[in-house]
Parts: C-alpha cells; sequence; structure tokens
C-alpha cells in the first residue's frame, strides 16, 4: 500500500472548505500537496457507506485510528464537500452501518477491551440522525455470550433496519454461526439470539427492502447461507442456502423490484461478480478477481432503469459496470476508472438523480465521481476530499 500522509480530521461539522481541494480530469484525480493530518481514512465502512439523508444529500463514511470519519456534501446533488469530520470513538473496531426508510443512518461496532489475561468482546451502537450533524450517544449491546470465556468470540457486525427504523445486528458466532441483536417497536433492544448456522465467514452482509423485509447473507465454507425476516417484528426464518462459494466479506443484497431482493458476490475461484434472485436463480456478471465487497444499486441510465455494479479490481482500482435491472442476460461491460482505492467503492444515486460512485484514495482522501447526465452512463471530473 502507498505510503500515506497524515491528515487532519474535523472534529465537528463546519461549512468552510477545506483549502487545497483540487480537482481532476476524468482519467483520474491529480495528486494534491501532502498536509499535516492527524488522522487518515483507513477504509470505509462495512455495508453501504455512501447515503442519502432525508435532505437529499450524500454522506461518506469511513473509519480511522481515532474513530470515525464523515464528509457531507454541502448542498443536495454537490459537487462541493464538507469534511473530514472526524468522529473520536475510542477502542471501536469493524465500524459498520446500515439506513432505514426514514433516512437515519445506523452504526454497529466492536469494542475488542482486556480483561485480565483475557479479552471481552462487546458492540456498541450509535445513530445520526439528520445529515452534518453529531452522532447520537454511543448505546452498550453488551457480549454475545455471559461466560467470560466465551464472550470474546464475536465477528465484525453488520446492521439493517426495517421500514419502522428498528435496527438489527447481525454477527457471526463462535460456533461460526450467526447471531443477532434487533430493536423492538419502540427502540429498545431484545437479547442475542442464536440463528444458528455454520462455518460461516466473517464477512457477512444484512440490507433490507421498503416494505420491511429484512435479509442477511452469509458466505461460508459449504456455500451462501440465508436468513429473512419478512415483516417487522415478524420470526427470523432460515432460507434455503445457496450452492456457491463466494469469498467472504464480498457479498451484498439489493432490493431489485418491491419486496423482491438479489443476492451478489465475488466468486470464491476469482472468476468474476455472480448474481441469485429467487426464480431467476444465478447468472454470471464478470469482472473478473476482485477485492473487498460487491457495491450495488440502481439508477436511471437512458431513461432505463439500471443497475450499477462496482468493485475493486485486484490492481487496487475501481471498476464499473451496469444493465437493465432483473434482466442480467442483456450483458454488461466493466470499465476501469480513478486511481488505487482502499477496499470497497460505493454507490449511491444523488439528489439529482445522478449515479455517484465514491472509493477512498491510498493516502485516506474521499474520491467522488459521478454521472454527467442520465443519458449515459458517462462520468465527469473525479474530486478529491
Amino acid at each position: 500500500m502507498a505510503t500515506r500522509s497524515r491528515r487532519k480530521a474535523r472534529t465537528s461539522a463546519p461549512d468552510t472548505p477545506r483549502p487545497g481541494t483540487a480537482r481532476a480530469p476524468a482519467s483520474g484525480p491529480a495528486p494534491t500537496p501532502a498536509v499535516a493530518w492527524d488522522s487518515v481514512a483507513l477504509g470505509p465502512l462495512t455495508g453501504r457507506w455512501l447515503l442519502a439523508g432525508r435532505d437529499g444529500r450524500l454522506t461518506a463514511y469511513a473509519r480511522t485510528e481515532g474513530g470515525l470519519l464523515r464528509w457531507t456534501e454541502r448542498t443536495p446533488g454537490g459537487p462541493d464537500w464538507s469534511g473530514p469530520d472526524l468522529f473520536p470513538v475510542p477502542e471501536l473496531t469493524d465500524l459498520a452501518v446500515g439506513q432505514g426508510p426514514d433516512g437515519y443512518a445506523h452504526f454497529v461496532g466492536r469494542r475488542r477491551s482486556p480483561n485480565g489475561e483475557a479479552v471481552t468482546v462487546t458492540y456498541h451502537h450509535a445513530v445520526q440522525y439528520q445529515s452534518g450533524r453529531p452522532l447520537g450517544p454511543w448505546q452498550d449491546l453488551g457480549t454475545l455470550y455471559r461466560r467470560p470465556e466465551m464472550s470474546h468470540r464475536g465477528g465484525p457486525p453488520v446492521v439493517a433496519v426495517d421500514a419502522r427504523g428498528a435496527a438489527h445486528v447481525f454477527v457471526r458466532n463462535a460456533g461460526r454461526g450467526i447471531h443477532l441483536k434487533c430493536q423492538g417497536a419502540k427502540g429498545d433492544w431484545g437479547d442475542w439470539q442464536d440463528l444458528h448456522g455454520s462455518k460461516a465467514f466473517e464477512g457477512i452482509s444484512a440490507g433490507s427492502t421498503a416494505d420491511g423485509r429484512v435479509e442477511l447473507s452469509a458466505p461460508g465454507e459449504k456455500g451462501i447461507s440465508r436468513w429473512t425476516r419478512s415483516a417487522p417484528g415478524g420470526p427470523v426464518d432460515r432460507d434455503e442456502d445457496l450452492p456457491f462459494l463466494a469469498r467472504d466479506g464480498s457479498s451484498v443484497v439489493l432490493e431489485t423490484a418491491p419486496g423482491r431482493v438479489t443476492h451478489f458476490w465475488h466468486a470464491a475461484d476469482g472468476s468474476g461478480v455472480f448474481a441469485h434472485r429467487e426464480g431467476a436463480g444465478a447468472h454470471f456478471l464478470g469482472g473478473g478477481p476482485a477485492c473487498g465487497a460487491v457495491a450495488a444499486t440502481r439508477g436511471a441510465v437512458d431513461g432505463h432503469d439500471c443497475t450499477v455494479l462496482a468493485l475493486r479490481t485486484v490492481g487496487g482500482r475501481t471498476a464499473l459496470a451496469a444493465y437493465p435491472t432483473e434482466h442480467e442476460a442483456a450483458g454488461l461491460w466493466w470499465t476501469e476508472i480513478g486511481e488505487e482505492g482502499l477496499e470497497s467503492p460505493a454507490l449511491a444515486v444523488d439528489a439529482r438523480g445522478r449515479i455517484v460512485v465514491a472509493s477512498l484514495s491510498a493516502r485516506g482522501e474521499l474520491l467522488v465521481n459521478r454521472q454527467k447526465d442520465r443519458s449515459a452512463l458517462s462520468l465527469g471530473r473525479w474530486q478529491r476530499f
């Protein structure tokens, strides 16, 4: 990995622009002068780390040694951003983010604390209610197990939020199955539940649909295990496993029709991206070997509802492709864009309906590009923040 310059992050959310911000042509961002920073982005948060708030502004989130970094659009549709703003989160690791229909961003982190000669792992939850505003207080969600000798055996969390705004936290447990903790109708938290399962990897993913369905996808040694909560407050049911081997941490869930989801993942053998939807089976989408999670969103391209995908190639650059939603047989072509980045890219749709792609540079900066217009998937100039 390239050597990063040290960068100082703001600890509040002022509206004054950061000096030295540079724009560059579509071939990639131009270099910017090194500045003394106290904190750099070490990677994106787990989950969809580029989110649209209720006011239409996009927000990007990253993790750093000191906590959570955040960049926010100054106005809906951009192009200018404020940040990065630093929110200190001592000892929390593996930060994950999720969002419900109300636009609130939910964060869950894992804390590994020394406990004598052992380590205790606890989970913590916080919410950002409005774009550009501070996070609420962190709430302790406890440990997966009451027995001290078991408490360290919990994996990184993922979070999904249902239609009523209730967060669902999923974790790979000591038996390599799945534990769940979720909020009730009034925001109170229930106990940790063992959903069972076996041989799951740590890099699981979760998502939700507009009608309240919550889906969990867990790649593992035997295939992709799935769980579904079909309605808010209902039971969490084990779905039929998908008999495909996926890379750890590569899967994503996207709602591609009302109440219907498509699962995407990187094949374990490096052949490329696959998609699966109930009733449609699996489809090979190409893209070659890649790292991190697949990014997926839906947006308008030439007047058509398209699914847009992005991934980080083994060379570290972002690759982008699109096809008509739920028409995988139409084919797609992958194009590399931007410069080398950290882990997984992100996709979202801005307040003007344009597709936005974001990644984190090897120097820990936010890189943003967006669709020139909705008649094609041609991008404009890269911006560096």
